[in-house]
This record gives structure tokens, C-alpha cells and sequence, in this order.
């Protein structure tokens, strides 16, 4: 219960940094807003401001809304023309627009500095720091102090990005690493990792080593890690995307509510620390998310007004709004799936 309780507030602290984005830029352009919602669903509590829009609190935390008028045409002849989100100019409706993911990666890099200025920055060097006994590793010919620097082609910068790239499916089992030594010198491995099976029959490539870890103290050293982990997240997320369209990577790679639940609870066990770094990793996931030029998301409707813009004149309001349509529902389609998927790996 205590779990369900920390991923809902988890959640509302997303949802509400990133529609408390939209909704600043929709005040400060001076946008009719009716409804600042967390949550989706049945209302469960409102109020009505002394500034006329309604805030609620609805039943399911999925998500939430600021409801603007004409947000994509005049749809309301009770509001002035010039109070519509569409009759805005093109760069005041985008940056209503980004506004939200833009608070999501705000949240994410202070949370990450604050973590790494209480505890310090722990950075995992893709540095070998131990070899497994009897292990892939340990029959490659790869030497403790030994740099990684590529895999199957990939710049390695990080063992984050790493470890990713042994997940992705390979049809050999074989992986080609690139290796700097301690003198500066490339060499060249195959390795193939030993595949085990748990009593579900989920496979495991294990390869047996364990990389080099550092603890750095100080402003400067917590300012630069919080950024270097927001954007190699951003890169690993990219490269989670390609590899599901290329299909190296499996749908069992992504998490709905339940594969949430999961991890919250696996974070909280290891203490506030792990929380805040979840938060920190899910609030990046969510601007990541709704940035893509998908409709239905802000990054649909950022392609929409770039279309817009090219071609001199607005999208026909019709064809958007059943574009949007359309890849909601999709969208909520594969959410079952997933969350199918997460709720039979419990069993």
C-alpha cells in the first residue's frame, strides 16, 4: 500500500511540474485557460479560482491537462478572438507547447544536482574493474584497467549506455567490443555471453565483469554530472526508441503502470536516494516522450505548427484532430499491451 501511495505521488509531482509549464506560458501569453487538471478521469475534487479556471483532482494519476480555448480552432464564441491558443502568434503557441517538457528536464537536472550534492556523484566508468572468475569475460582476453570503447559499433561513453547495448538482440550471441589498455592501445574482442534462465524462463546474458565506480564531491563536480547523466539518459532513450522500430529490442524493454510499480518499489528499498534518482530518470523519460513528433503528444503538435510554418498556412483543423485522435488511441492500445505484459511477468 505504502508503494502504491509513493507512485502515486511520484506521478502527481510529473504531471503536475509538466502541466504547470503549459500553464504558466498559457497565463503569460495571455491564453483563456478553463481547467488545470491532475489526473484523468471522474473529478474527485475541484475549485473554481478567483481567476475563473477550474482546478481539479481526478480519479486516475495518467495524466493531466490544461484546457485552453481554441487550442487548435475557435471553438468557444463566449471568449474574445484574441484570448484563443490558435490566434496566438507561432512562436508564443510553441512555447506553450514545449513548456511542459521543457519544466520536465528542469525538475530532472535540479533533482540530479541536489542528489549528487547530498550523496556526491557517482559516475560508473565503462573501466573494467573486476573480471568473473570462469566467466565470457574472463576467457576473452580483456584485462582489468581495460577501457571499453565501443560495442557492436556503438560509442560507449558510459557503462549506463553499456549495459543497454548488451540487452539489444544480437542473432550470433556475439558481441564486438573495442578495448583501450592501459598504454593507450585498441584492441579487438568477440565475446559471447552465457545465457541463463530463471524458473519463469526469462533469459539473462551474463558476462561477468564489473566496472570501475567514483564518488566526486563539490558544486562543480555535481552541476557537471547532473548534466552529463540528463543527456546521455536523452541518448539511451533514443536509442531504446530505434531499437524497438529496428526490432532489436523487445516490447518487454518498455513499462507501463505495473512495471512502475515494480520499480518504485525496488527504489524505495534501497532508501531516498534511489527515489529521488527515479524520479529524476522518470521526469527525463516523460519530456523524452512527449517531445516526439507523435500526434497526440506536445512533439505532434510542435510537427503540426513546423508543417504550419512551411507551408504559410494552418493544418485543416479537421485532419488534426483526427490525427490526434487516432494515435491516442493507438497509444492506449499498446499501453494494455504492456501493462499485460508487466502484470504476467508477476506470475
Amino acid at each position: 500500500m505504502l508503494t502504491f501511495i509513493l507512485l502515486v505521488i511520484i506521478l502527481g509531482i510529473l504531471i503536475f511540474i509538466h502541466e504547470l509549464g503549459h500553464f504558466i506560458m498559457a497565463k503569460k501569453a495571455h491564453v483563456h485557460i478553463y481547467e488545470f487538471s491532475l489526473g484523468m478521469g471522474p473529478k474527485i475534487f475541484s475549485h473554481l479560482g478567483k481567476d475563473k479556471i477550474v482546478y481539479s483532482i481526478r480519479a486516475f494519476p495518467i495524466g493531466g491537462y490544461v484546457q485552453m480555448a481554441g487550442e487548435v480552432y475557435e471553438d468557444d464564441d463566449k471568449i474574445p478572438k484574441e484570448d484563443f491558443m490558435c490566434n496566438k502568434s507561432w512562436g508564443r503557441r510553441l512555447s506553450v507547447i514545449i513548456a511542459g517538457v521543457t519544466m520536465n528536464f528542469i525538475l530532472a537536472i535540479v533533482l540530479l544536482f541536489a542528489m549528487s550534492l547530498i550523496w556526491g556523484a557517482k559516475n560508473t566508468e565503462p573501466v573494467v574493474a573486476e573480471i568473473i572468475k570462469d566467466s565470457a569475460f574472463a576467457n576473452s582476453g580483456i584485462k582489468v584497467g581495460d577501457k571499453i570503447v565501443k560495442i557492436n559499433n556503438y560509442k560507449i561513453s558510459s557503462w549506463d549506455k553499456a549495459a543497454l547495448v548488451l540487452q539489444l538482440k544480437d542473432k550470433d550471441n556475439k558481441y564486438n567490443f573495442v578495448v583501450e589498455d592501459k598504454n593507450g592501445l585498441e584492441k579487438k574482442y568477440v565475446i559471447s555471453p552465457q545465457i541463463k534462465k530463471d524458473k519463469k524462463g526469462n533469459e539473462t546474458k551474463v558476462f561477468g565483469v564489473k566496472v570501475k565506480t567514483t564518488n566526486e564531491r563539490g558544486v562543480l563536480s555535481s552541476l557537471k554530472y547532473a548534466f552529463k547523466k540528463f543527456f546521455a539518459t536523452i541518448e539511451q532513450m533514443w536509442l531504446v526508441i530505434v531499437n524497438l522500430i529496428t526490432g532489436n529490442l523487445s516490447l518487454n524493454a518498455l513499462s507501463g503502470p505495473v512495471g512502475m510499480y515494480s520499480l518504485v518499489d525496488e527504489s524505495a528499498s534501497y532508501g531516498v536516494e534511489n527515489v529521488i534518482y527515479l524520479i529524476a530518470l522518470l521526469s527525463i523519460n516523460l519530456g523524452f516522450i512527449n517531445i516526439l513528433p507523435i500526434p497526440a503528444f506536445d512533439g505532434g503538435r510542435v510537427l503540426f505548427m513546423i508543417i504550419e510554418k512551411i507551408k504559410g498556412s494552418p493544418i485543416n483543423s479537421r485532419i488534426e484532430n483526427i490525427c490526434h485522435s487516432i494515435c491516442f488511441i493507438l497509444l492506449m492500445f499498446l499501453m494494455v499491451i504492456i501493462t499485460i505484459k508487466d502484470i504476467l511477468k508477476l506470475f
